[in-house]
């Protein structure tokens, strides 16, 4: 089975169709989506700008991760659980945007630089914990989380627009291809 079969199936399915269907619910859980991003993004950013030494200077890295990591986690959570039941109301539509596909590269890569300063770079903190100006390591790591968190975001609002929809014919061949749409040779 493809990937756009089992989204077809999946948007076939009682629970997909109630949830893009109901009045409130889909706006509910959009608006959760929105508002836990803040509050995950909101402290990644002030997480970051220590990173880059740009604030916060003097509160060593170690506090700023004990204070902040929990509410993060929380953040982080639930944005993902209601971006699946995001995904879960709309999977068709969404799978094939141009916008949902480049915010999951972006966060596949946000992922490996989560990733890669927790168990690279973090390890060695007590080097350089309480230094205003950290190593280039974790400075390109606090970089590259501003700039791939602020790509997610845009990519994740323009996903609502349907600029580029597979239904929407002609457009470039390239677009087509990664968005996957299935479009019928001209007759």
């Amino acid at each position: 089975m493809s990937l756009l079969a089992f989204c077809e199936w999946l948007a076939a399915t009682e629970g997909s169709t109630a949830l893009r269907e109901s009045l409130f619910m889909y706006p509910l859980v959009e608006s959760a989506h929105v508002l836990f991003l803040l509050l995950f993004v909101g402290l990644t950013v002030m997480w970051d700008l220590r990173l880059l030494g740009l604030a916060f200077t003097g509160v060593p890295v170690s506090e700023m991760n004990n204070r902040m990591l929990p509410w993060v986690r929380i953040g982080f959570g639930v944005m993902v659980i209601t971006g699946i039941l995001l995904f879960y109301g709309i999977p068709v539509r969404t799978y094939q945007s141009v916008w949902f596909r480049g915010k999951v590269i972006f966060l596949i890569l946000a992922m490996i630089n989560i990733w890669y300063f927790h168990w690279r770079v973090e390890p060695r903190v007590a080097t350089w914990d309480k230094d205003a100006r950290l190593p280039w390591v974790a400075r390109r790591a606090g970089l590259a989380s501003l700039i791939l968190w602020a790509l997610i975001i845009v990519f994740g609002r323009f996903i609502a627009y349907n600029w580029f929809d597979c239904d929407i014919q002609p457009q470039s061949a390239f677009v087509n291809w990664f968005a996957g749409c299935v479009v019928p040779p001209p007759q």
